[in-house]
């Protein structure tokens, strides 16, 4: 490997092009490259958003890989190109296997890979579990803000699942402005439910709450809350009883496979994009199957930030993202950037080989 200043050698248009770089950036240099900066990744996200929203982007339907020997576990594919000042064509390559929390791993690895615009040549190979979950906790945080203007700001959170997921959506919602009274934790694992009240201590008094409690039940833990974050592994509605959300709470349906049916269509639903978060037995594809339609949708993130959609304050909000491949690419091309400019990118020498034409 060879560290060299600057991204400077890589191509930018076919005609004058110098020998294509390729970088590997790993999890330590994403890390380092996001904390701290995560209101400037919300904005980011937003902006990422409304580029999807003005059609500025391909972001195809992602593809699992299944496989009948290890039914609980599948790798994904999200491959996406997203124009604006970011110009970046990419893939995804996201792994979930759950049974690798038993033996002490995190259940989701991850690689992005980014292609130049203009060759399509790979330029870089960046560790990803870092980036999806910054992403995923950064649209979160911005549909808090968003979906809750409009009624009163949530003083009350609760985590239903206590993971990585769960961990950086609290950092992000701490770290640009929320502050919360109380914060409610249920998980099926007491380990983990008390992993995350040990970081909720470490990070300084849980976005300055005053309570943790840790709910013996998801029905305790939502009732208790105005804002609810789900971030499980469920792969089937567990949560059933429309009366639960009585209190007309905001919900982050971060894991997508929570909620019955019946809580969405008592409910506004916004989602990140229809066609998307319709498919693979999501919750909100459940009540399309159900009733034939989609008119219980209320529109896109993008719809209620531009204007399009005004959400009632009469019934719970529920956000359902899948999690769109455009917004990975643009986490991921900040990341090299910063990488880029800080003069740390590690480029393979040689990574390319025979790039004569005609040999």
């Amino acid at each position: 490997m060879t560290t060299l200043p600057s991204a400077a050698t890589r191509t930018t248009t076919p005609r004058s092009a110098p020998v294509p770089t390729f970088a590997v950036i790993s999890g330590a240099q994403v890390q380092d490259a996001l904390d701290g900066r995560e209101q400037q990744i919300v904005d980011l996200v937003e902006a990422t958003y409304r580029l999807h929203g003005a059609g500025d982007s391909v972001n195809p339907p992602s593809y699992f890989l299944r496989f009948p020997d290890r039914p609980t576990a599948r790798i994904i594919a999200l491959p996406a190109s997203i124009g604006g000042p970011q110009r970046v064509d990419g893939l995804k390559w996201i792994s979930s296997f759950p049974a690798n929390v038993s033996a002490g791993l995190p259940r989701a690895s991850a690689v992005l890979v980014l292609n130049d615009h203009d060759t399509g040549y790979p330029f870089a190979c960046l560790e990803s579990s870092v980036i999806s979950a910054t992403r995923t906790a950064a649209s979160a945080a911005l549909a808090a803000d968003r979906l809750s203007r409009g009624r009163p700001r949530p003083t009350r959170v609760g985590f239903v699942g206590t993971g990585l997921i769960a961990r950086y959506i609290h950092t992000f919602l701490a770290r640009t402005g929320w502050t919360f009274d109380a914060v409610g934790v249920h998980d099926l694992s007491a380990d983990s439910a008390a992993g995350f009240c040990g970081y909720l201590q470490q990070d300084g008094g849980a976005g300055h709450a005053t309570e943790v409690t840790v709910h013996d039940s998801p029905e305790k833990l939502i009732r208790a809350s105005d804002l609810v974050v789900f971030a499980t592994v469920a792969g089937s509605p567990h949560v059933t009883d429309p009366a639960w959300f009585a209190h007309n709470p905001l919900v982050l349906h971060v894991s997508l496979r929570d909620l019955a049916p019946e809580i969405l269509l008592a409910s506004a639903n916004v989602v990140d994009d229809v066609e998307h978060c319709l498919k693979a037995d999501t919750s909100p594809h459940l009540v399309e199957q159900l009733t034939g339609s989609r008119d219980f949708l209320d529109g896109t993130l993008d719809d209620v930030m531009a204007g399009r959609v005004t959400l009632p304050t009469d019934r719970p909000v529920i956000f359902s993202p899948f999690g769109l491949g455009v917004l990975d690419l643009a986490v991921g091309k900040f990341v090299y950037d910063e990488v880029a400019r800080t003069g740390d990118l590690r480029l393979i020498d040689d990574f390319f080989h025979d790039l004569r034409r005609y040999g």
